[in-house]
């Protein structure tokens, strides 16, 4: 009889594991922001340099006719400044001062468009489109399962200001998972040119979430079942993994990732516990493990912060997460209990 119930005995075991919740001291958000129509996935947050207080989070809806969401601080959204009608966008980023032409220079966002197999890049707070409709991605795959894409992140060269967007997909092959494009503008507008695929995949799950460490040279992703990797962001350093680090601290999908730059290399790397409903924080400088963080949302996929004071209820800077009941959560960063050593 005891043999009969074992296969049950197991199952549910494996299902309460992977409900496991966090057993830390849940932090409640400063704002919760309206909800989106469908599902939200990832935000990134535009600082406005004339009045910090007005500065915008971008969230995507990902599903068919999804969109961008702004939102104010606040929580509410900014409709003149949302972007709908998109087939299924995934994540977003932002980078400031992309170069239109020798005069004239813009805040850009960009997002994955995976229906479309394609990235779109839009000028901020305009709203404007770059892209005359969109840039392909992964054009040199003949399947079309391996177009589709998924996580993006902009990284702006300290070297030379040139604007790259590096983009994963749902599934690919490990050594070339991840392309990135060169953005450049002339007379004839915005173009996006390959020039290089990298990174490794254990081919457990996928890689979605991406971040660019702009001052110190380096791109995280996610590879979900394994680990948060670690390379150049500059096409000319080269291919070699630099690190894979955290694993260990996961109990399953390892995903949104934002960096919280500092003077000096100091910071943090923030990283989602997707289902035990928690954050890992780890060293800007070593990529050690620091501490983990409960702020009470829960299937986080995307997150982004920036550390500069906003307004009065973010004076430390703020973190804002994806929550699964189509909203985003906003934190002080305060909140989190972190330290500039």
């Amino acid at each position: 009889m005891i043999k009969k119930y074992i296969p049950i005995l197991m199952v549910l075991v494996a299902i309460s594991c992977k409900e496991q919740g966090s057993k830390l001291p849940a932090i409640a958000p400063d704002i919760i922001t309206e909800k989106t129509p469908n599902d939200t996935d990832d935000p990134a947050i535009w600082i406005n340099p004339e009045d910090a207080s007005k500065s915008i989070v971008f969230g995507t809806d990902k599903e068919t006719n999804g969109g961008i969401y702004a939102f104010d601080l606040n929580g509410k959204i900014i409709k003149e400044k949302s972007i709908t009608g998109v087939q299924r966008p995934n994540n977003v980023d932002l980078e400031y001062g992309f170069q239109l032409n020798d005069s004239v220079t813009v805040d850009v966002i960009a997002f994955t468009e995976r229906e479309k197999q394609q990235i779109r890049l839009f000028s901020v707070p305009e709203m404007k489109p770059l892209d005359d409709g969109g840039f392909p991605v992964f054009e040199y795959e003949t399947n079309i399962e391996n177009r589709l894409a998924m996580g993006i992140s902009l990284y702006k060269s300290p070297k030379d200001s040139t604007l790259y967007a590096i983009v994963g997909r749902k599934i690919g092959p490990s050594g070339s998972y991840l392309y990135q494009y060169k953005l450049e503008s002339d007379s004839m507008g915005v173009t996006a040119n390959l020039v290089r695929k990298f990174g490794s995949f254990t081919g457990g799950k996928e890689i979605e979430a991406i971040a660019v460490d702009n001052e110190l040279g380096f791109v995280y992703y996610s590879d979900e079942g394994e680990c948060v990797k670690k390379y150049y962001a500059e096409p000319s350093m080269g291919n070699e993994e630099l690190a894979c680090f955290g694993g260990e601290h996961f109990l399953e999908d390892i995903e949104g990732i934002a960096i919280a730059r500092y003077p000096n290399g100091e910071g943090y790397i923030i990283v989602s516990d997707q289902q035990r409903g928690q954050f890992n924080i780890f060293s800007r400088k070593d990529n050690s493990f620091i501490k983990a963080v409960n702020l009470s949302t829960t299937e986080t996929d995307g997150c982004d912060v920036v550390t500069v004071p906003l307004n009065d209820t973010f004076p430390n800077g703020l973190f804002a997460a994806m929550n699964d009941q189509k909203d985003f959560y906003f934190y002080d960063l305060g909140k989190l209990g972190l330290k500039v050593e």
